[in-house]
């Protein structure tokens, strides 16, 4: 299992404290669906991540987009 963490250039909306950042999680074929499925959860539930799309390829390679929102804290002193 691959993982590859993005950032997101395009902006969502109108505000500039959108943006989000991006993991790709890429399972090869031989590899089991279920610990594919245990690490989204896991990273769903201690990492904030969302899952954004899935997409099962031709060759049995499965993907899986998750995005989580960048927030910006702005120094108050």
């Amino acid at each position: 299992m691959r993982e590859q963490i993005a950032q997101s250039t395009a902006r969502i909306s109108v505000d500039a404290d959108q943006r989000f950042e991006y993991l790709v999680l890429t399972v090869a074929v031989g590899e089991r669906v279920s610990d594919a499925r245990a690490r989204l959860a896991e990273h769903a539930e201690y990492g904030k991540w969302e899952l954004t799309r899935s997409v099962h390829l031709y060759g049995g390679t499965r993907k899986y987009w998750m995005r989580r929102r960048v927030m910006r804290v702005q120094r108050t002193l």
